[in-house]
């Protein structure tokens, strides 16, 4: 059983995390040159309009970040 002082820094996490990912995808679209975090290469946008799969990604995928576009 996870005690409430872990779950609160699980949680803590996953708030960094998720707001890290959104700043990055708003980067993305505004069209800034964001650097992957673990392979250095260019995070690139895939609109739904050239990708079957939707999404902010590297080349070595190791950012892989897929979007919902309503």
């Amino acid at each position: 059983m996870i005690d409430i002082k872990d779950f609160k820094q699980l949680q803590k996490k996953s708030n960094r995390s998720f707001n890290d990912q959104k700043a990055m995808i708003k980067k993305v679209m505004a069209g800034r040159e964001i650097k992957c975090p673990d392979c250095g290469q260019n995070v690139q946008l895939f609109p739904p309009e050239s990708s079957k799969q939707p999404g902010v990604r590297c080349t070595n995928r190791c950012t892989d970040i897929e979007l919902d576009f309503s």
